[in-house]
């Protein structure tokens, strides 16, 4: 069971650094003419459980597209970054949790 949520753990923590990545992508084209925001179906990519390899990007939905076909929000991804920064903080604080859990057991086993 502690190896179960410890991957899930390791899984989401993935996730939420490929979106980091392609949020600061987004910033960096927020100038780009024709530059269509990206983002991770972050539910169902989490839901499905990745194994290996990198997760589906898709075109954000429902933005505003400027003049020039650029349609990067920086609220939206401002927003991003502070709600990812916080996700990330949960799962390391999760995580930290479960390798204590770990050790206990290790340390038990050792004395019995």
């Amino acid at each position: 069971m502690v190896d179960r949520i410890t991957n899930q753990i390791e899984r989401y923590m993935d996730l939420l650094s490929a979106r980091q990545k392609l949020v600061a992508s987004n910033i960096a084209n927020a100038d780009t003419p024709g530059y269509k925001t990206q983002d991770i179906d972050f539910q169902f990519e989490f839901m499905s459980q990745i194994e290996n390899g990198s997760p589906h990007v898709v075109e954000a939905p429902g933005l505003v597209v400027k003049n020039d076909g650029n349609n990067v929000s920086m609220d939206r991804e401002a927003r991003l970054l502070a709600e990812n920064a916080l996700r990330f903080n949960l799962a390391a604080t999760l995580m930290k949790a479960q390798l204590k859990l770990i050790n206990s057991a290790i340390q038990e086993g050792k004395s019995g």
